[in-house]
């Protein structure tokens, strides 16, 4: 039986280092003012930056830098959870990379979530069904 090459080490990283699963993944995300605007779904990931002749199904040969995260994708995806399948790209709301300011708890962004298209969900939520359960219009109970 032949033995497995030894793992090459990881090299240094400038900056801190991610694991999408752990930190991103399902995790809130709040714009600049604290006002939650979606969930992580998903992420895009580009092509390592002077390689743009790799594409899927291509071997990656030894050396190649690792692909740069380019933004977080939210969107549809319940359906898809549960009877499998990935929604179009085309129906995923794109944050970009450049817009997240920290990520810890939640993922807070650099930017006001009224712009972005991805809190549409978080805003009908609230104008729809929170806002018609009594006592949630923001008057405080007495007691």
């Amino acid at each position: 039986m032949k033995t497995p090459r030894p793992l090459p080490s990881v090299p240094p990283v400038a900056g801190q280092t991610l694991d999408a699963q752990l930190h991103l993944l399902d995790r809130q995300v709040l714009d600049s003012d604290g006002v939650p605007v979606t969930t992580v779904d998903d992420l895009e990931l580009g092509v390592p930056e002077g390689r743009p002749e790799l594409s899927l199904g291509t071997a990656i040969p030894e050396g190649t830098p690792a692909p740069v995260l380019t933004a977080l994708l939210t969107g549809p995806v319940l359906g898809t959870r549960i009877f499998g399948g990935r929604p179009p790209s085309s129906r995923l709301i794109r944050i970009p990379w450049t817009d997240v300011a920290s990520v810890g708890v939640v993922v807070r962004l650099g930017v006001s979530g009224q712009g972005l298209d991805a809190d549409w969900v978080e805003r009908w939520i609230r104008d729809k069904i929170i806002a018609r359960i009594p006592g949630a219009g923001g008057r405080r109970d007495p007691r």
